[in-house]
């Protein structure tokens, strides 16, 4: 196996833009909302288009390949990520996501949680992470049906870098003026509360049965380890992913893990990626899979990578305290 790259997949939204165009030269036309970069869904299915796979489906390199891409812990009927670049030149709907259990009973897929890094923060750029404290369920109702919502989000304003985890059930929006990553669980199903008077469906019936006021949206700090070469940030850490930053001043090497894979995407600089039988190149807004069979590799270059993956939370504590256990 060796690190696989895939098309990138183009959505026209009514809140898109082109401003994907600041490190991208492929943009189809239109306002171009979303690119998902790694994806295995019915609604958009990535295509390899690098190396021995090229022109495969991801779906049909998962039967061909199974373990040695995946890893012998993830479950190859479902492929657990999705990652994304999303766009946002005018606001996104107020939404919520459902957790697992009632996005399986209602939709038939996994609910959604997710992980947001800022990529770039342009004029006025914003996010809504939950509601203002002390909303009530019943001022939150009341508020949909008198288009007053906007009075209890908590619209704030970001910078480049900055990243938000938004556990499903959390109330939120991506505001105007920015370019996020999302990394998030393999599910398109979304709650729309609220929508500017843009004349799209709501779903306020199912997005109250599973919105959560109580959670709470705040900036992940994180924890930052210095390596040689590098520095790396651990962002978050849950049963549906990893996330983590890698800033790049000079090089790393590391290896696969035989249980997982991992997907690097870059959100700032360029460089390489060498492994046994070659190199690959990786550029800014570039996703780029490590299959669970590649083996050693080592990254070299001036650029900020974020790595997803799902994690064994136990092995992944443990490399954590490893760092500050004496």
């Amino acid at each position: 196996m060796y690190p696989i790259k895939f098309k990138n997949i183009y959505f026209d939204k009514i809140w898109g833009g082109r401003d994907l165009e600041l490190f991208r030269d492929n943009l189809p036309e239109g306002d171009i909302g979303e690119s998902w970069d790694v994806a295995c869904h019915p609604h958009g299915m990535s295509i390899v288009k690098n190396g021995e796979f090229k022109g495969t489906k991801l779906d049909e390199l998962i039967k061909l390949k199974g373990s040695e891409l995946l890893g012998t812990k993830i479950f190859k009927e479902t492929f657990p990520l999705l990652i994304k670049l999303i766009n946002a030149k005018d606001k996104l709907s107020v939404q919520v996501h459902p957790e697992d259990k009632y996005a399986m009973e209602t939709e038939g897929e996994m609910g959604k949680t997710e992980v947001w890094y800022v990529v770039e923060a342009l004029t006025g750029a914003n996010l809504v992470v939950g509601t203002k404290e002390g909303c009530t369920k019943e001022q939150f109702k009341k508020a949909i049906e008198e288009g007053k919502l906007e009075e209890y989000m908590n619209k704030i304003p970001v910078k480049k870098g900055e990243v938000y985890f938004v556990k499903s059930g959390l109330i939120h929006a991506i505001g105007e003026g920015v370019i996020i990553a999302e990394i998030q669980q393999n599910s398109d199903t979304t709650y729309r509360v609220y929508d500017y008077n843009r004349g799209r469906e709501l779903h306020v019936e199912k997005a109250l049965d599973v919105v959560d006021l109580d959670l709470r949206g705040e900036r992940s700090t994180g924890v930052k380890v210095e390596g040689n070469g590098h520095s790396k940030v651990y962002y978050c850490v849950c049963d549906k992913f990893s996330l983590e930053l890698y800033d790049v001043y000079e090089a790393f090497s590391e290896s696969s893990d035989e249980e997982r894979f991992y997907v690097f995407t870059c959100v700032e600089g360029n460089g390489k990626i060498i492994y046994n039988n070659g190199s690959e190149s990786i550029e800014k807004g570039e996703s780029i899979f490590i299959p669970a069979s590649l083996g050693d590799y080592r990254i070299e270059g001036n650029l900020k990578l974020l790595k997803s993956y799902v994690p064994d939370i136990e092995k992944l504590k443990s490399e954590i305290l490893e760092v500050v256990m004496k």
